[in-house]
């Protein structure tokens, strides 16, 4: 189990210079890694599943490299940790980033922090890549083709006939894959959604999570369009990170197939089902 005791075990045992600081749970502490309060300034970051564990050694070798490219501050690694006290993999000391998860309540002006979203994705993809960390595996295939997802896809649209319109469905993940990328490889986060994006004064002030980040197509980038943005923010995103049609195209793709799948495990999700009545419509 990945809690208090055990965070406590692992920085007493490895960084002993940190054992009498405070270890606490976040208030949204993830899914993939499981983060806690180290302090007043640190947190810890573990991955809670194999599948996860090559984001580790990925964040602490190229957030420090993306960094000083950005608008915002992103994670910063301090120290690595190892396998120990029955915790079987590596895990991350960062320095702690202020902010509240990204909520449209706390959003000054929903249309300008989509700029500001944009201007930060521009600037993500503005990055020297030298063509690593180049998308596969370690991003769960963000930043690769598509046609990763398509059996998966293809089955939830299956699994759901007679609760959404399956034609529209295959129609629009066709399309997907059809706009086939042939762009330069850039830097994409992988998982820029709301619960990654921290606010501060109603005002991007932060972005987490670059577990699923790498070089590659920056598609699946824009999903947050269809999952957050309302329809003049959603302009106002496309208009800032001028976004060409087929990009937007993978775009719905990866939106599509997100919500596909979800609703398809779990039947009762009515965000998904909106998402996906958005995306067809």
């Amino acid at each position: 189990m990945i809690d208090v005791a055990l965070v406590r075990e692992l920085v007493a045992e490895q960084f002993p210079q940190w054992a009498n600081l405070a270890v606490r749970p976040v208030a949204v502490g993830g899914n993939d890694n499981r983060t806690f309060h180290l302090g007043d300034e640190m947190s810890v970051r573990l991955p809670s599943a194999e599948g996860y564990v090559p984001s580790v050694e990925k964040e602490q070798r190229w957030l420090p490299v993306l960094a000083p490219h950005l608008p915002v501050p992103i994670p910063a690694p301090l120290a690595q940790g190892r396998p120990s006290a029955g915790y079987p993999w590596p895990w991350s000391v960062n320095r702690w980033l202020d902010g509240e998860t990204a909520r449209r309540d706390n959003i000054a002006d929903l249309s300008a922090f989509a700029v500001e979203l944009g201007e930060f994705l521009l600037a993500l993809q503005g990055v020297d890549t030298a063509g690593e960390p180049a998308a596969g595996r370690h991003s769960f295939w963000r930043g690769a083709s598509l046609t990763h997802y398509d059996d998966e896809t293809r089955k939830a649209i299956a699994a759901l006939d007679g609760r959404i319109d399956g034609a529209a469905a295959t129609a629009e993940w066709d399309a997907a894959l059809a706009a086939e990328w042939d762009g330069r490889p850039v830097w994409f986060h992988g998982d820029f959604a709301h619960g990654n994006i921290l606010v501060r004064d109603g005002r991007l002030a932060a972005v987490i999570d670059f577990g699923t980040c790498g070089v590659g197509d920056p598609a699946c980038d824009t999903v947050i369009a269809w999952t957050f943005l309302d329809t003049a923010a959603r302009a106002a995103f496309r208009a800032a990170l001028g976004v060409d049609d087929a990009t937007w195209q993978r775009g719905r793709g990866w939106a599509l197939w997100k919500a596909l799948i979800v609703l398809a495990a779990d039947g009762t999700n009515a965000k998904m089902a909106r998402e996906i009545a958005l995306i067809l419509g």
